[in-house]
């Protein structure tokens, strides 16, 4: 498996020829990095004017790497190839170096960049990326793996804290500023203008650009928090994937570092459970959640929870007085969902908290603090559907809002409170348990208890404090209020379909169909899906007879009157008797849409009649040489577990008065996401 790094921009508040200048003394070898032993130049060249410098270096390593493993490879030290190349002009120094021992069996391969601050010229930015990708090694793959992995997070840490010490070392030498390159004069005694010029000037266009995408190392220790190298290169792996597969407005930092810290820094896990969440997102509009929620009166009055302040870390502080609590009164008067949106809109108000609270305090702020007063709890708490529901809201919550608990204080807990415990703790995450301090009786107030964690001047009253909180009291929900089965189950029901989006199953040999009738010429359809699992190929086709919906049996003619369908959510309305070019005409090019992209795109019709959007399940292309199957093909096809994907989608229809005034794009583009 390749390895792969990637740094955020770091920034030195000098000019790149100072850096530079910093830079050289690391060579031929440099103290401060212990495992670099010694350097020795093979080859240098300049250009005519003195613009572009080019230094061939071979670099002698000592990696620290066990005895024995050294032993079993025959080498005490390692050499590495470096190719640096100093364009004065552009102020760019581009670094590309290889391994040469062992690069038959382990490849490692480093790119980096300083250059000229895009928005300050008088600042540096640096860049690195790097891979590895070990083939063979006597048997010690991962531990080469391993070692190797470790020692470059380490030089990672330490390169800026060497460019910063000899920066000092030149500055105490009195050296505080290094001329800039000039261009030398033409005959006539003008600067001449080369191509050279032109392509700095692409350069610092495509920098500034492409910079505003990427991630300033001190924005990441701000916002964010003190990550390891590797973490910060996952997190920006993480986020190019984003930006290359949703092309619109991707999800905030922080919210792509929980799902990152919920994995253990795991990218393939963090983007799957991530996709999983951005699409369940969209689909209940979970964005608007905090507009458009207005929680019934019976939850105003009854529902024993609010915030209240922050802890001393400057977490918000979330209180929620469950033993006072009538889980069956707000279940039998509100019913299961609506108790979710209720609690979903508890949390999306803690993600914006949480961004409040870094901007006042100055520091990440990126989860928060609940407590959790048990006094009252009793088996009335143990009623079968109150436990159910809280179950259910206890599982969404964790797939969608990952690490926003920083802390779960529970005071007062009862005797039948170890009953609870059993039911609940088994879906709740292993990381998210570590977070829970319990509190029997009154141990609360005493040393390690709710001071270590909250101010004295905020703690409730009701706990013994002086500060009055506003969380209701509860009390039990009158009768009156009480609700029929029927009606909580259909109120359930609107609650969960108010969405405009439609989910579809597309099989091997059964593509999802959905026609659109069109009066209007010059109309526009427009469409915004997202591939929630496999990959499709997304058709448009018209044709001037209405397609037949599938029908339940078999006619007494025979199967071919019918169109088979795996799924109640799957519609195939295309005959399998019409041929391509006659009954019907292609309209758009075929675009294949990967697993986890966004889509949006629309069409102007030309003629009126039927268009059939079509999302059908994507075949590995095989090779057109040879009847054998490629590896590639194989190896893709092991990965999917069944032939099957899944779409979430929406269409619209733009009738032709209203169409003049839009902007019509017939290429797919990314739709908005959550969170962003």
């Amino acid at each position: 498996m390749v390895q792969k790094y990637q740094s955020p921009v770091r920034v030195y508040k000098q000019p790149f020829e100072l850096v530079m200048a910093a830079y050289e003394r690391r060579f031929p070898t440099c103290h401060l990095i212990p495992m670099f032993v010694d350097s020795e130049v093979l080859g240098e060249s300049v250009t005519d004017d003195g613009s572009v410098h080019t230094v061939q270096r071979r670099c002698k390593l000592d990696v620290d790497a066990p005895r024995l493993l050294k032993r079993i490879a025959g080498v005490d030290y390692v050499y590495f190839s470096q190719e640096n190349t100093l364009n004065k002009r552009e102020r760019t120094l581009h670094i590309e170096s290889h391994n040469e021992t062992f690069s038959n069996r382990v490849i490692i391969h480093e790119l980096c960049c300083y250059s000229a601050h895009p928005d300050n010229e008088d600042w540096t930015c640096f860049e690195q990326s790097a891979s590895l990708d070990i083939k063979s090694f006597f048997g010690f793959e991962s531990t080469v793996e391993k070692i190797a992995m470790k020692q470059y997070a380490s030089s990672i840490k330490k390169g800026k804290e060497i460019i910063e010490f000899y920066l000092n070392q030149l500055e105490e030498e009195g050296i505080t500023q290094v001329p800039r390159w000039s261009p030398s004069l033409d005959a006539r005694g003008r600067f001449s203008f080369t191509s050279s010029h032109l392509r700095r000037l692409i350069y610092v266009v495509s920098f500034t650009s492409s910079h505003l995408h990427k991630l300033d190392a001190d924005y990441i220790k701000r916002y964010l928090g003190d990550l390891t190298p590797l973490q910060e290169s996952c997190l920006i792996r993480l986020r190019q994937w984003l930006q290359e597969s949703h092309k619109g407005k991707i999800p905030k930092d922080e919210h792509i570092l929980r799902f990152l810290r919920a994995r253990d820094f795991n990218m393939d896990k963090a983007r799957e459970t991530m996709c999983q969440s951005l699409t369940w997102r969209k689909q209940h509009q979970v964005d608007h959640l905090l507009e458009t929620w207005t929680s019934p009166r019976v939850l105003s009055d009854y529902y024993t929870g609010g915030w209240h302040h922050h802890d001393k870390e400057g977490r918000p502080l979330y209180i929620l007085r469950l033993g006072q609590m009538d889980t069956k009164g707000l279940v039998r008067a509100l019913g299961e969902e609506s108790l979710l949106r209720h609690v979903l809109s508890i949390n999306e108000e803690g993600l914006r908290r949480c961004e409040e609270n870094t901007k006042v305090f100055g520091r990440p702020i990126s989860c928060w603090t609940c407590l959790v007063d048990l006094e009252g709890l009793n088996m009335r708490h143990l009623w079968r559907p109150g436990v159910k529901a809280l179950l259910r809201i206890i599982e969404v919550v964790e797939a969608n809002y990952p690490e926003t608990l920083g802390r779960l204080l529970i005071l007062r807990a009862p005797r039948v409170f170890p009953v609870l415990w059993t039911l609940v703790s088994p879906f709740i995450d292993e990381n998210t348990r570590k977070k829970f301090l319990i509190y029997a009786g009154n141990d609360y107030q005493g040393p390690g208890g709710l001071v270590d964690y909250i101010d004295k001047e905020i703690i409730p009253d009701f706990l013994g404090g002086d500060c009055m909180c506003d969380v209701p009291e509860g009390g039990l929900v009158p009768k009156s209020l009480y609700r029929t089965a029927e009606e909580l189950e259909n109120d359930d029901i609107r609650l969960w379909t108010e969405t405009i989006y439609q989910s579809a199953s597309i099989f091997k040999g059964a593509p999802h169909e959905v026609v659109i009738e069109i009066i209007d010429a010059a109309s526009v359809i427009t469409w915004d899906f997202d591939v929630c699992k496999g990959d499709v190929v997304f058709h448009i086709y018209h044709s001037k007879r209405a397609p037949q919906p599938p029908a339940r049996k078999d006619p007494p003619g025979g199967p071919h009157g019918s169109i088979t369908t795996p799924g109640g959510n799957n519609v195939q309305l295309i005959d399998r008797s019409w041929t391509l070019g006659l009954d019907y005409s292609m309209v758009e090019s075929p675009l294949t849409c990967r697993e986890g992209e966004s889509v949006q795109g629309s069409h102007v019709t030309r003629w009126p009649g039927f268009y059939i959007l079509q999302w059908r399940f994507h075949n590995m292309p095989g090779s057109s040489s040879t009847n054998l199957p490629r590896v590639d093909d194989v190896l893709a096809s092991l990965q999917v577990s069944s032939h099957k994907c899944k779409v979430m989608y929406y269409t619209e229809v733009i009738e032709k008065e209203c169409s003049h005034s839009l902007v019509i794009s017939t290429s797919a583009a990314s739709t908005e996401l959550s969170l962003s």
